[in-house]
């Protein structure tokens, strides 16, 4: 069974950091894609970072560009999300994703989905 577990939401000021984490389990997606997205109360979920299968290639949402840097782990199976800099609007549930098959970058669709981080920045 394939397994996404996100790890290291929080609470923290405006202007403070937090770094995510995902650990894969079930398979290996070290020739994959993966990225996170998250959600806000009343929202759709929006994209906010991809990597590509080496890590060599990186995507991000303006909203997040030069204060969040998402990187992976392949040996551990794991991907990141350093997010710095973090605003009251950050706020949400992160989740993290990967594509199931090699395709193009960034992918259109992910086959894969952990079950969430809860973010919360104070103001």
């Amino acid at each position: 069974q394939v397994r996404l577990v996100e790890s290291g939401g929080g609470l923290v000021q405006a202007g403070g950091s937090l770094r995510l984490s995902c650990a894969a389990s079930g398979r290996t997606f070290s020739r994959n894609s993966m990225g996170w997205f998250r959600q806000a109360p009343g929202k759709e979920r929006e994209f906010v970072a991809a990597i590509n299968w080496s890590g060599g290639i990186t995507y991000y949402a303006d909203s997040v560009r030069g204060r969040f840097t998402i990187s992976r782990d392949n040996a551990k199976n794991t991907e990141y999300l350093q997010m710095n800099g973090l605003k009251p609007e950050d706020a949400a549930v992160y989740y993290c994703a990967a594509s199931g098959t090699i395709s193009s970058f960034p992918p259109r669709e992910y086959d894969y989905w952990g079950q969430g981080t809860q973010v919360t920045v104070s103001s």
